[in-house]
């Protein structure tokens, strides 16, 4: 099972809390793992094949930042290798997914007619590419939410950024795990209770379909 952390406060540590968030989580299972964030105004994503030590080895810790998601992934839809490691971009959209994108097939299908072709093997990445496509569309991150929601069957588990908005990470499941939690100085996105109790002990579960803003 792949695990998700998000990240948002005061703190400019986000790298340190989404890589402790991630470890707290190796108990799922995993064989690969990556981050996002934010750092002088753009979207910096890190990911590597193998265990978290492998991430760690490229994340440099003195980088400043107040806001990033995470993952680690176990293979299913594609080989575990750095290219199908989460997180997962198309154009303004960054995500991360745990879940299975039932409809992928006809989805990559219909992508493909738009000219976009997939860079990874996975179901997940379809999921930023019909954000981007949408955003694009009504230059609105609720409504394009709002829109793939309404075209993806499956389970899903999503936290998304967007390159536009540096304030906010957005969160939305169905049928897979997601609980949101929060201090008096952060935010926060798990998968899981464990990767958020260093730092809170006040979550809640988001409820099936709704969209959280953090």
């Amino acid at each position: 099972m792949c695990g998700i952390v998000g990240y948002i406060g005061k703190e400019k540590n986000a790298l340190n809390i989404l890589i402790n968030g991630l470890k707290a989580l190796e108990y799922r299972g995993y064989d690969s793992a990556g981050i996002a964030y934010f750092n002088k105004n753009k979207i910096i994503t890190i990911k590597e094949k193998g265990k978290i030590e492998e991430l760690e080895k490229i994340i440099d810790y003195s980088i400043e930042s107040n806001i990033g998601i995470a993952h680690t992934r176990w293979a299913t839809c594609g080989d575990a290798t750095k290219i199908n490691a989460h997180p997962h971009s198309c154009g303004k959209i960054t995500i991360v997914h745990n879940g299975i994108i039932e409809n992928y097939d006809d989805l990559k299908e219909q992508v493909k007619k738009d000219n976009y072709k997939l860079i990874s093997e996975t179901d997940s990445e379809i999921i930023a590419v019909l954000l981007n496509k949408y955003y694009e569309e009504y230059n609105d991150i609720i409504k394009a939410i709002v829109k793939t929601k309404q075209i993806i069957k499956g389970s899903y588990a999503i936290a998304i950024i967007c390159a536009d908005i540096q304030d906010k990470i957005y969160a939305i499941r169905k049928d897979s795990p997601l609980i949101v939690a929060k201090n008096e100085n952060a935010s926060f996105i798990a998968s899981d209770v464990p990767a958020i109790l260093n730092y809170t002990n006040k979550y809640m579960i988001l409820n099936e379909n709704e969209i959280a803003i953090l």
